[in-house]
């Protein structure tokens, strides 16, 4: 089995991370993956937000999905106190935004896994982004222009680790 191979099928979702922060080179690394994803037409949108975890713009948004969701006192944020979150946007007048910020951020989980990084892909907070506020988070997160949220990833070093998970090719396939 090939490199690329062996990275897919050992990646799967982190929900720990140790406090240690990404060097300069990892954070180049992942935002390169993302940025030389595909995208429909060439069009290169998707944008990507860079926080840190410790910015006070991920309660405000953690706060929002909870209370969206009727949550209070929630076990843990949605970013699982990951030292880094990618936050990508799209322009929300391209029709393939959503599937080019899919891959984006596929491209950036697996650099992570490769780099013996754990990620964790976000939909999660995607109500607290699009909704009332999503002008304030928009302009907090400095979207450009025109630009929606479309996914996010944490990343950062793993202290917790979870078996990849299998999946069932008779159910999942169909062969014509």
């Amino acid at each position: 089995m090939n490199e690329m191979l062996r990275t897919i099928a050992a990646r799967s979702s982190t929900r720990g991370y140790t406090q240690q922060p990404l060097t300069k080179e990892e954070l180049d690394s992942l935002i390169g993956a993302g940025l030389q994803a595909p995208t429909a037409a060439n069009k290169q949108e998707i944008h990507i937000t860079v926080v840190t975890g410790e910015n006070p713009i991920l309660k405000e948004i953690e706060d929002e999905k909870n209370l969206g969701r009727g949550i209070q006192n929630p076990p843990h944020n949605f970013y699982f106190e990951a030292p880094i979150v990618l936050i990508l946007s799209g322009d929300k007048s391209f029709y393939w935004s959503p599937v080019d910020a899919g891959i984006a951020v596929e491209n950036i989980s697996l650099a992570a896994e490769g780099l013996g990084l754990g990620s964790l892909i976000i939909g999660c907070i995607k109500d607290a982004l699009t909704g009332e506020k999503e002008a304030y988070f928009a302009n907090a997160l400095r979207f450009p222009e025109g630009y929606g949220y479309e996914i996010a990833i944490a990343v950062g070093h793993k202290a917790v680790s979870k078996e990849p998970h299998t999946y069932d090719a008779e159910k999942n396939v169909t062969w014509l």
